[in-house]
């Protein structure tokens, strides 16, 4: 980084901590509480799959926001078909994507009949494969269902209270009677993201974890 680059952003880093202390926002970086969104089985389209599923002029019609920033679950649902077993009524989530990603859980997977590695989001080479079914078609994809890997969203003002770099793995403690440590999460830093830490629903579960809980990196 040239040093006009990092003056800027020590700069901008300092604004915001001075703004934030202003107002008594801004926690020290051991008080950060990470909340918790827990994912449901869910599909990621791109347009080509959107239209073969949904019809030659289909949209995806927005139901209501997801807490990340541009992200929404939509109306439209599909049905998944694997070897063993059919899942009806997965919502598709928007904006659309450049190619269609399943995501599920173990739980899942084998109801399903299908064995969908733990990957992070986009790292689809050699997945498993699914057909999707909607009202207008079906489509069957060779690779692209997955188990989504455990992951936090987080600004870049969090990540450098926290010291921590997008790519990085961290662990994450919940608390109460069934606290874990979660080991080998990813962090995802962007300027548009909420901090927030996301989980599969078989995750959540078995740590007794719900919406809007708070957990801590360790």
């Amino acid at each position: 980084m040239d040093t006009e680059r990092l003056v800027a952003v020590v700069t901008e880093v300092v604004r915001q901590y001075l703004q934030q202390q202003a107002v008594g926002e801004w926690p020290a970086p051991g008080e950060i509480k990470i909340p918790v969104g827990i994912s449901n089985r869910h599909v990621h389209l791109s347009a080509g799959d959107l239209r073969t599923l949904f019809g030659p002029e289909a949209r995806l019609t927005a139901l209501r926001d997801l807490s990340q920033p541009g992200q929404y679950v939509s109306e439209q649902q599909v049905t998944l078909v694997g070897p063993k077993g059919v899942i009806e009524k997965v919502r598709v989530l928007g904006p659309l994507r450049r190619q269609t990603q399943v995501e599920i859980s173990v739980s899942d997977c084998f109801r399903l009949g299908v064995q969908a590695p733990i990957r992070d989001s986009g790292d689809l080479a050699g997945s498993a494969g699914i057909t999707l079914v909607g009202p207008a078609g079906s489509v069957t994809l060779k690779e692209g269902c997955i188990i989504a890997a455990r992951h936090i969203h987080m600004h870049p003002s969090t990540a450098r209270l926290l010291g921590v770099r997008d790519g990085d793995r961290v662990s994450i403690k919940s608390a109460g009677p069934r606290g874990v440590i979660f080991t080998e999460v990813l962090v995802r830093i962007n300027n548009d993201y909420r901090l927030e830490m996301h989980l599969d629903i078989d995750e959540a579960n078995a740590a007794s974890l719900q919406n809007g809980d708070l957990l801590e990196i360790v």
